[in-house]
């Protein structure tokens, strides 16, 4: 049985899609699209996890980016950077090269909003439309089909992409034109951090003072101070649990795009960039494939 938690599916009608990248976001979300009736091909960059896929959910499986779009209405891709983008993307085995006129690239990568822009110009020149749609919610969002996702693009290229994500999304918005879902994305990240960092100070200072800080985080968890990570990650701060989540080594590659950004657009990223180097610390201490929220755990140092 496939390993996804249940959702309920909006009626849309069954597109010809394509899904690039099955890390562990991308192979929920396309597994969400091939159980709300969408005809799914599949493509990875290590061919038996695509065959795993296809052995869960049915499907397809192709040998190229290429192959997996020919005939799609819309091809969506989950990677892991601006390169790994471009190599699924472009070349003649890329994407575009078998996308037909018309067809929508919808990419769900974190990447910059240059290459964002870079793709959607050459979509144009192609006659193809892309539209940059970074996600919120982690693993369990894509596992749960309730993904927040940010879009930029041409408002029709956003229409003709929205049913069918909506099989693995909560939320599917358009903040602007291209480049602007990947921006906030990046706004995203910021205010994750600044929070992670006070409650990692937070719950490091009740420890340190001797107090329970199960209940401390229960009290206080209904009050001002509350938050999705207080109340997703407070207690398992406290019990030194970081075997699970969003990785460290993400959250450094998302915080290096932003930083890259604010030298470009001359905003001022103070606390961005302390906390940037606080994970470099985590990571110095062996715990890049940790939980963002393990910056507690240079504390007890």
């Amino acid at each position: 049985m496939p390993s996804l938690n249940p959702k309920s599916y909006e009626t849309t009608p069954s597109r010809k899609v394509a899904f690039l990248g099955l890390g562990v976001m991308g192979f929920p979300m396309a597994g969400h699209l091939a159980q709300a009736g969408h005809q799914v091909t599949v493509y990875n960059r290590t061919p038996t996890k695509a065959q795993a896929w296809v052995r869960e959910f049915g499907g397809a499986a192709a040998a190229t980016p290429r192959e997996a779009a020919s005939g799609a209405d819309i091809v969506y891709a989950c990677v892991g950077n601006d390169a790994d983008l471009r190599s699924v993307v472009l070349g003649p085995d890329g994407a575009y090269a078998g996308m037909k006129a018309g067809a929508v690239f919808t990419d769900h990568t974190t990447a910059s909003a240059e290459v964002a822009r870079e793709l959607h110009a050459l979509a144009r020149e192609r006659g193809l439309h892309f539209v940059d749609a970074p996600v919120s919610g982690g693993q369990a969002g894509a596992q749960n089909g309730m993904l927040t996702v940010m879009c930029g693009g041409d408002a029709a290229a956003f229409e003709a992409a929205r049913p069918a994500a909506m099989a693995y999304a909560r939320a599917f918005t358009r903040i602007g034109d291209s480049g602007a879902g990947q921006l906030a994305k990046m706004v995203n990240q910021v205010c994750c951090i600044g929070v992670i960092q006070g409650l990692a100070e937070a719950v490091a200072f009740g420890q340190q003072s001797g107090l329970d800080m199960n209940l401390v985080l229960e009290v206080i968890g209904k009050g001002a101070a509350q938050s999705w990570q207080m109340d997703n990650r407070g207690k398992t701060m406290a019990a030194d649990q970081f075997d699970f989540g969003f990785a460290v080594d993400w959250m450094r590659k998302d915080l290096g795009l932003v930083l890259d950004e604010a030298r470009r657009n001359g905003a001022r990223m103070p606390i961005t960039a302390l906390v940037d180097q606080f994970y470099a610390d985590v990571q110095e201490m062996g715990g890049g494939r940790w939980d963002t929220s393990s910056l507690v755990r240079r504390l007890r140092r």
